[in-house]
């Protein structure tokens, strides 16, 4: 075998396509009974399959420049293309997201045609046990990597590890791709769960009880970062797109900054209509949900006719309005998590071929490396830019 792709999502696939098409001889392994399960549930089922305005800006890594070669030689433009050439019905969502008019199933099908054309062997329910890399001259076939499965035991020139992150355990989430980049010496950079919901105190989670399900257009803010989405309330704590993108900039012991009326100034607002007679929590209700007007003055100060409020009481009542400061006590975990931030440290891999820099013939692609891109459609971009890579030189 000249290439074996260790993981049939995204990534993998991609990278075995690319090989294929070079006239490599590629094999996929991939330990679930289906390839693609993640990008099956991806986008409530229709696949936000990339993002038009993809930029390194977009993306986190310990290394941000790393992204930049591979984003810029495969583009979401290149990606619309292949969508376009098999058909499938697609539309922008908004801000850039593009998604399947149907299901996501048939990126998956264009991916197993592509696959097929390109002579590429996929094999499912494949548990693999371990790797080795021989340094001897007297190679098997010439090719240094032993990969043994619970099925049969098996060499390549090159080795391609796909495996993703630890988020979303049901769809067979595993540590591999961390155990065999440390078995090669690659140094890791601790993986935590990111786009994940935030958990709050049994106290914050009881005054807010009233407002579960309400969701809000507000700017979320943390550690210099802001999202302009909406937030849900939940009966855990806080979701929504805004809360899943500024929770992967998000570290235990942080708080974050939730404008609640982020087109206005909101003390000009409240000093503007101060002798009117309407009350605050009415007053807020022309702008947020009344229910969560309502409960967010019986959270921060009682509920009276504006006019009452004293100038130094309306600044401190416009401050809580514009920057809600909250300290989540957590976040739901990888359970819940979207992707896997952290990974394979970029200071390990080739940005331009996302080889092994002391490891030759070992690659590291896809979400398993230190590269996270934001909620859109971003991750799935880094999937196929950095397969792409990958595939051009395995």
């Amino acid at each position: 075998m000249d290439v074996i792709v260790i993981g049939g999502g995204a990534a993998g696939l991609f990278c075995a396509i690319e090989a294929g098409k070079r006239g490599r001889k590629t094999l996929v392994l991939e330990h679930a009974g289906q390839i693609g399960k993640k990008i099956a549930i991806s986008g409530g089922g229709r696949c936000n399959f990339t993002n038009l305005n993809t930029d390194a800006d977009n993306f986190i890594s310990d290394n941000p420049h790393f992204c930049k070669s591979a984003l810029a030689r495969y583009t979401p433009a290149d990606f619309i293309l292949l969508v376009e050439k098999h058909g499938i019905p697609y539309h922008e969502k908004k801000l850039g997201q593009l998604f399947c008019n149907d299901s996501s199933r048939r990126i998956i099908e264009m991916l197993l045609r592509e696959a097929s054309d390109a002579g590429v062997e996929i094999q499912c329910g494949s548990q693999v046990r371990s790797v080795a890399k021989s340094e001897s001259v007297a190679l098997v076939d010439g090719a240094p990597f032993e990969v043994k499965t619970d099925k049969e035991i098996l060499v390549s020139q090159s080795l391609v590890i796909a495996t993703g992150g630890l988020s979303i355990p049901p769809l067979g989430a595993t540590d591999l791709g961390y155990r065999l980049a440390r078995q090669f010496s690659l140094s890791i950079v601790e993986p935590r769960p990111a786009l994940v919901p935030f958990t709050l105190s049994r106290q914050l989670l009881r005054e807010l009880a009233a407002l579960s399900g309400v969701s809000i257009d507000v700017a979320v803010q943390c550690q210099g970062k802001q999202f302009r989405e909406n937030i849900l309330i939940t009966h855990r704590g806080l979701s929504g797109p805004a809360v899943l993108q500024i929770s992967s900039y998000w570290h235990p012991g942080l708080s974050v900054n939730i404008n609640l009326l982020p087109d206005h100034d909101a003390f000009k607002l409240l000093r503007d209509h101060k002798n009117g007679g309407i009350s605050l929590a009415n007053f807020l209700g022309q702008f947020l949900p009344h229910r969560f007007a309502d409960a967010w003055c019986a959270l921060h100060c009682p509920s009276q006719p504006l006019k009452r409020y004293t100038a130094a009481q309306l600044a401190d009542i416009a401050k809580k309005l514009n920057q809600w400061e909250i300290t989540p006590t957590g976040t739901e975990g990888f359970k819940k998590a979207e992707v896997t931030a952290g990974g394979v440290a970029t200071r390990e891999l080739s940005s331009q071929t996302m080889e092994a820099k002391n490891v030759s013939g070992l690659y590291f692609i896809g979400e398993v490396v230190d590269v996270t891109g934001q909620l859109g459609g971003y991750n799935f971009q880094w999937a196929w830019a950095s397969g792409f890579a990958a595939g051009q030189c395995v």
